[in-house]
């Protein structure tokens, strides 16, 4: 007696195939729509800033955290006493400022308290510093002359131009950025170019004033500092 051989037909094998590749489709699909979220989520921050001076500037004529009437123009407002001049038109202080009475420290808490911006107002509340979408620091400072440049000239002829150090009054800087966000960050808001134009990625060790050399090759899953002149 023959025994009947039972198997999947190439029918029922093609339907397979198609499920798992509809399911493979929609997995990419929803991960591409989470980094563009993200991305989306990054840029706004850069974008909320300088809405934040502006605000604050039309209505009190003076720059959040360096505001020397602040405790004047607005109920609970701290005036900065570390590391500055206040009234001065410098934002002073690193962008990641953890001096509660430093201006970079402060300015949270000045556009916060005018209603420009959401979250805490006390300087000791342990969710005080804004974060990103990826948890890492978002901070603003003045900018400084040689901050933030790229590679220096090319010895002998034919000569190749420096590029120029990141310029702008106030520089915003957002940290723990992975690198393949940064690129996409910097061509939907610059140039497209990761050490060139308005917005510059910066290694993770960077500080202000330390004369940070941009990157120009990023690497997708290391992170870094992005940081924008305004």
């Amino acid at each position: 007696m023959r025994r009947q051989q039972s198997g999947f037909t190439l029918v029922e094998i093609a339907i397979v195939l198609v499920i798992i590749g509809l399911l493979l489709g929609g997995v990419l699909k929803g991960q591409e729509l989470i980094n563009s979220a993200k991305v989306k989520n990054f840029a706004t921050d850069f974008r909320n800033i300088p809405l934040f001076i502006y605000g604050y500037q039309d209505k009190y004529r003076a720059i959040p955290g360096d505001d020397k009437a602040a405790d004047t123009h607005i109920t609970g407002a701290t005036v900065a006493t570390t590391g500055g001049t206040p009234g001065n038109g410098v934002i002073e202080g690193n962008w990641n400022s953890t001096t509660a009475t430093e201006e970079a420290y402060l300015f949270w808490q000045h556009v916060r308290l005018a209603g420009l911006a959401a979250g805490p107002t006390s300087t000791a509340d342990a969710t005080y510093l804004p974060r990103n979408a990826e948890g890492g620091a978002i901070g603003i400072e003045s900018g400084l002359s040689g901050y933030i440049g790229a590679t220096a000239a090319a010895a002998g002829p034919p000569a190749v131009a420096a590029t120029p150090p990141l310029g702008g009054s106030y520089v915003v800087c957002s940290s723990g950025i992975l690198g393949k966000f940064a690129k996409q960050l910097d061509t939907t808001m610059d140039d497209g170019v990761t050490n060139t134009g308005s917005m510059r990625v910066v290694a993770m060790t960077h500080t202000r004033g330390a004369g940070a050399l941009a990157q120009s090759a990023v690497l997708d899953d290391q992170s870094y500092i992005v940081c924008m002149s305004l």
